[in-house]
């Protein structure tokens, strides 16, 4: 049975995150003909800088596209405004769109979700994305000393323990999110599918890649040496400090290697914080690219590296970036206790994974990275197409649209 569908997401469908994590999942599902609208909250800058592209793309694909704008400030405040706002907009579109199933990604959408499957009685899908509520207490963004933010986590708790019991479906990014949940009164009897951050492999392949674009980016670059490659924003999760005391013990190894920051962030965060380290500038470059443009950055490297903050919340973590790093047959250097991560690398031969964030474990991975280059990278792209296919994540949301009940 094809799905009317109101895809309700906080994340803007102009942000890196709307490009690859959830345009390509609906444009795969309206090819099946499932009839899809989006609404979606716009960071205004982003907004005027890509609607008109992001708007093109949808109506290709037959896809419906509300977007209401972001409010960062102040604090509560500004997200209570654009609940409101996602309240108001989603009313008028299952009435004009006659939805008849609601695709909720992560927790404040599914309020909305909720709402609605309560009043109207349209199923809704919590797509859980993570353990959102733990995730702004581990990240340091709700102080639970602080009485207002110990009041938003328990509200937020007891309306997950809500979308688990009341959703036909949550989808978890991670088996270690899943097991987790199952130790959860709340999830019991709660149907929980996984289907981790995939990537879209045709897109990052090396045969997508235009070989004088290469070039040309490669002149342009002129990094006399191996790349190593981060790709991504900087902050909260993602440590840069250990990161570049991972790069300076690999230096301390090998000469050969530059590190490359494929990031929309400041580059004087890099470069300050590598000053203080006695990292040479000359050693480090940063660079900003458009969805378009990473898989002829991606090309270039030798190998990727990146660490997550691990934490309770981050075993519901599916880094896009290891999809996208392994289809272009790039080995990775990461951490473990993120996700599936510890299983995955042991499954297949991807890179290598860091116990932890000591010196010892930096001077281990500067002693196995002559070996984690001879890794086969046909070898690591076929990992990425058995685990993070974007067709296999299409296939299995598309099952569980077509299980969903009338």
């Amino acid at each position: 049975m094809n799905r009317k569908v109101l895809y309700i997401s906080y994340d803007g469908m102009t942000d890196p995150l709307g490009q690859s994590q959830v345009i390509p999942y609906l444009q795969g599902l309206a090819k099946h003909g499932h009839e899809i609208t989006i609404l979606s909250c716009e960071k205004k800058d982003r907004y005027q800088q890509n609607s008109i592209l992001i708007s093109d793309l949808l109506k290709k694909s037959n896809i419906k596209w509300n977007p209401i704008f972001y409010h960062k400030s102040p604090p509560v405040l500004s997200s209570l405004w654009d609940l409101f706002q996602l309240y108001r907009q989603a009313r008028k579109l299952i009435a004009r769109e006659n939805c008849n199933l609601l695709h909720c990604r992560s927790y404040i959408p599914s309020l909305v979700g909720l709402h609605f499957s309560r009043s109207r009685k349209i199923p809704f899908l919590f797509d859980m994305r993570g353990f959102w509520a733990d995730e702004r207490v581990d990240g340091k963004l709700w102080n639970l000393k602080h009485p207002l933010y110990r009041v938003i986590y328990n509200f937020f708790k007891r309306r997950e323990a809500d979308f688990l019991q009341e959703s036909f479906c949550t989808v978890s990014l991670t088996h270690a999110a899943k097991k987790e949940m199952a130790n959860w009164p709340s999830a019991k009897g709660a149907r929980i599918e996984v289907i981790p951050c995939c990537a879209d492999l045709d897109f990052f392949s090396e045969e997508n890649v235009n070989q004088a674009a290469k070039l040309k980016l490669e002149s342009e670059l002129a990094i006399p040496g191996k790349i190593i490659i981060y790709l991504g924003s900087l902050g909260t999760w993602y440590m840069l400090e250990e990161m570049l005391d991972c790069f300076q013990a690999i230096l301390e190894k090998s000469k050969e290697y530059y590190f490359l920051f494929l990031t929309p962030d400041n580059p004087q965060i890099v470069f300050e914080l590598a000053e203080k380290k006695g990292i040479p500038r000359e050693r480090l470059f940063v660079r900003k690219a458009s969805r378009q443009e990473v898989p002829s950055y991606l090309s270039l490297a030798t190998l990727g590296l990146f660490f997550i903050r691990p934490s309770y919340s981050k075993m519901s973590s599916s880094p896009t970036k290891l999809a996208e790093l392994l289809g272009m047959g790039v080995p990775v250097i990461a951490n473990a206790k993120v996700g599936d991560a510890d299983q995955f690398f042991q499954q297949y031969q991807v890179g290598t994974l860091l116990s932890d964030f000591s010196e010892s474990s930096y001077e281990e991975a500067a002693r196995q990275i002559v070996q984690i280059e001879r890794l086969n990278k046909q070898e690591i792209r076929r990992a990425a197409l058995e685990y993070f296919s974007l067709r296999n994540g299409i296939e299995a949301y598309k099952m569980i649209y077509e299980t969903c009940p009338r």
